[in-house]
């Protein structure tokens, strides 16, 4: 009588699996690349590749003082007109930069005097576009 239950009961297990093996999949594939990883882990990186980045000490509409820095010191950048602020992606304006936020600085150095001046200061997530599925 045992054995028979036994029996029984994985003849019911093993139909079981096999219901669900013939299950349908979901035919939705994840997104790859062609470098073979999920996602280009490269594509953020190199994009700011020549930036500094920093973290907002103080501000005024003249300049930007970053801590945190590369070279471990307090650095200062003029701001102009031509200066382009960009928050999450988008364009913003030096009103929304706050002390302490984190932000990536493209520089633009003077050979002769050593002045810094920010061309694009980037702070907030940059969301890269995702490459279309096939």
């Amino acid at each position: 009588m045992k054995l028979r239950r036994v029996a029984i009961t994985a003849a019911v297990a093993a139909a079981c699996l096999t219901t669900l093996a013939a299950l349908p999949q979901n035919e939705k594939q994840p997104i790859t690349s062609d470098t073979g990883r999920f996602g280009n882990a490269s594509g953020i990186s190199r994009k700011y590749e020549g930036y500094l980045y920093g973290v907002v000490k103080a501000k005024n509409p003249e300049a930007l003082v970053l801590t945190k820095t590369k070279a471990g010191v307090e650095q200062d950048f003029k701001i102009t007109k031509k200066t382009k602020f960009t928050l999450d992606g988008k364009a913003s304006t030096y009103d929304k930069l706050k002390v302490g936020d984190s932000v990536y600085v493209d520089v633009d150095t003077d050979k002769k005097t050593g002045e810094m001046t920010a061309r694009k200061v980037v702070t907030g997530v940059d969301i890269p576009s995702l490459p279309s599925t096939p």
